[in-house]
């Protein structure tokens, strides 16, 4: 697992591990896809197989290939560790669609894993991977855990949002921040994962990602590239023909334009924020305001099925709104 940019993080664990004063849970926060998911797993695996041993003696959070703990680990058969993501609709109309959160029943079902004892060191490992997406009841079940957390037990808790947690859980937590990663750094990425772009799709690419390899990684497998220029260009100068807010809803329309279309809502907000942090006075507050109004459809938009094609024009029209002044 290759984690880059998060030194800090990686340093923070690595102190509290090594000098025995390891939390028992931590709560790694930051935008999506920059190594939250990627460092809770390396986190779990380095301390599962430096407490089963042999030891692993490696810089990071780094375990040779060729450890006994990380062959379980990487095989998912671990038993000393449970990771909570949301599921997957197994039948229905929306089989193969994952469920909108992770549920009471599973968080339950990770705390079974303190009614055994460990197998192969006195640590159990608990990942939730986001706390983002769990249902009311069951964050208010994690917090009984968090509140009496049975001996050796870590709880490596990824979100994105995490002003949006409950309070009593955040206090409960060792908090580490995930900052958004460097242009340097996406570009390493986008080489060792995507090595058919070209250096011009690259240069493309990362002034979109606000920062994130995972948004950069998306952007390249879904070329949203040419919408994000569109949309850019809307909110630069306008549209007052309605010409490219016409385009991006026709591109966005059809069902099997779906993940772009997702990629696309996620985008508008980053896209409208950059432009704020850039702008001064009248064009300054348009974008700030434009920005709360395109979060607010961009997270409504999938909860109530709303029509992609008009909610990509109204998108379009509140970044026009920034460019037209």
């Amino acid at each position: 697992m290759t984690l880059l940019g998060q030194d800090r993080a990686i340093a923070a664990f690595r102190s509290a591990l090594d000098s025995g004063t390891l939390h028992h849970a931590w709560l790694l926060a930051g935008p999506r896809g920059v190594g939250k998911g990627t460092f809770a797993r390396a986190a779990a695996l380095r301390l599962l197989a430096e407490a089963a041993g042999p030891p692993v003696g490696l810089p990071g959070l780094e375990v040779p290939d060729d450890h006994r703990i990380g062959h379980l680990f990487r095989a998912g058969s671990h038993p000393d560790m449970r990771l909570l993501e949301r599921e997957v609709w197994d039948k229905g109309p929306k089989k193969g669609e994952l469920k909108r959160n992770i549920t009471i029943d599973q968080v339950r079902e990770m705390g079974e894993l303190f009614s055994f004892a460990p197998s192969f060191s006195d640590w159990r490992v608990c990942i939730i991977d986001c706390m983002d997406e769990l249902e009311r009841n069951a964050a208010n079940a994690l917090l009984k855990l968090l509140e009496e957390p049975p001996g050796r037990s870590l709880f490596l808790l990824v979100s994105h949002s995490p002003g949006r947690l409950l309070p009593t859980i955040r206090s409960r937590c060792r908090r580490v921040d995930f900052p958004g990663l460097d242009d340097a750094t996406l570009d390493t990425v986008l080489r060792a994962e995507r090595p058919g772009l070209s250096d011009e799709e690259r240069a493309r690419l990362i002034p979109l990602a606000g920062g994130s390899a995972g948004r950069a990684l998306a952007f390249a497998e879904l070329d949203l590239a040419p919408l994000a220029e569109d949309a850019l260009a809307i909110l630069r100068s306008g549209d007052r023909d309605n010409a490219r807010r016409g385009r991006l809803a026709s591109a966005l329309a059809l069902k099997a334009a779906g993940p772009r279309y997702a990629a696309f809502l996620e985008l508008v907000p980053s896209l409208i924020a950059g432009e704020a942090r850039t702008a001064e006075g009248p064009r300054r507050q348009r974008a700030a305001e434009a920005y709360g109004k395109a979060q607010e459809t961009a997270s409504l938009a999938p909860r109530l099925s709303l029509d992609p094609a008009a909610t990509v024009f109204s998108l379009a029209t509140i970044m026009a709104e920034v460019g037209e002044g």
